[in-house]
């Protein structure tokens, strides 16, 4: 397998390979942009992420099936009890919400292989009793991939490897993606891109596969450098594009492990979700106001001024119970960005918001 994985590489067409090459050079672009700029607040970029978490978890599940808007993913994420979780839905909201906060949080650390991935596969069916005899584990029947007409007719469109042969091929797939790395055989992105199609090709799961597949792209672009994957859902730019997303796999998927095995629809889609992804995150970066970055003290001392003409250091303690001293640390980081100004001295000091 591991030399079939190379192969269908390397058979792309020339002006195709030209195209996808294009496209890579623009992500790469951006990446040292983003890599080099300091310029990017914490506070931003924080909630970001923190949005990002969010739709990701609505849309990498509502793909699959899931019914929950963004708005209900974030009330089941406000306070995750299991108690709570009593619907199918929520259990892979709350799954998928770990995985991806995991994978931001600790990318650097996690090693990509298939003990770390048979984790994340436990740890996205984690709150699902209905999965309890199968996350972590490779499955051990048949999931071919079925289609039904408007008569309620069935047919299979695509037939994964079969469950007897999934641990040899999963094994296969992670040397073929360490080697490659190692012999710098390709550019980083279409080892991702050709490792996720391969992945979900096997359907190694008996259910989490498309899921696991989104996390995945994910953490492989975060430990390729890729730092500004987790600012935006690449999640929810497939989730609106679905039927593209599953005709590209369709036509990249029929011919495989034939000698006309062609994944160039497969290839064109991934870059330009990625690129829409880029896109999606200058606009965010660019609309972001002088009060996104503000701390979450600044952001109450600011919200004060909705209430209080004047405010003093002394009604700031009072109101909000932070110090003294942060209080007119506070003040004066909001005099420097220009949303309040001072007025009078001494004891007598008092602050007023710039209209």
């Amino acid at each position: 397998m591991k030399e079939r994985l190379t192969k269908r590489l390397n058979r792309i067409k020339a002006p195709a390979m030209s195209l996808i090459y294009r496209k890579i050079a623009g992500l790469d672009e951006f990446k040292g942009r983003f890599n080099a700029e300091k310029g990017f607040s914490r506070t931003v970029l924080g909630r970001l992420k923190r949005t990002t978490v969010i739709t990701s978890a609505g849309a990498s599940t509502r793909i699959e099936g899931s019914k929950l808007s963004d708005k209900q993913v974030k009330e089941v994420l406000r306070d995750i009890k299991i108690s709570k979780l009593i619907n199918r839905d929520s259990q892979e909201v709350a799954g998928y919400a770990d995985v991806i906060n995991t994978v931001f949080d600790s990318y650097e650390h996690i090693k990509v292989s298939e003990n770390q991935v048979l984790g994340l596969h436990k740890m996205l069916l984690n709150y699902s009793k209905k999965d309890a005899h199968h996350k972590g584990k490779y499955k051990n029947s048949s999931n071919s991939v079925i289609a039904r007409d408007g008569n309620g007719k069935e047919s299979i469109i695509f037939k994964p490897t079969e469950p007897f042969l999934t641990p040899i091929e999963m094994k296969e797939l992670f040397e073929w993606l360490k080697e490659a790395e190692e012999k710098d055989l390709f550019h980083p992105l279409l080892l991702i891109a050709n490792f996720v199609l391969e992945f979900l090709s096997i359907h190694p799961f008996q259910d989490g596969n498309g899921r696991l597949s989104r996390a995945l792209t994910t953490l492989l672009m975060l430990k390729y450098g890729y730092s500004y994957a987790q600012y935006s859902s690449v999640e929810k730019i497939i989730e609106d594009n679905k039927s593209a997303y599953y005709i590209s796999l369709r036509e990249s998927q029929k011919n495989r492990k034939k000698n006309n095995e062609d994944i160039t629809p497969w290839l064109v889609f991934f870059f330009d979700v990625l690129l829409k992804q880029v896109e999606l995150i200058k606009i965010l970066v660019s609309n972001s106001t002088n009060e996104d970055l503000l701390s979450e003290n600044q952001t109450q001392v600011l919200r004060l001024f909705d209430i209080h003409a004047k405010v003093t250091n002394k009604i700031v303690v009072d109101i909000t119970g932070i110090g003294r001293e942060t209080a007119t640390q506070v003040l004066n980081r909001l005099l420097e960005l220009n949303f309040i100004r001072r007025i009078g001295s001494g004891r007598s000091t008092a602050y007023e918001k710039v209209i």
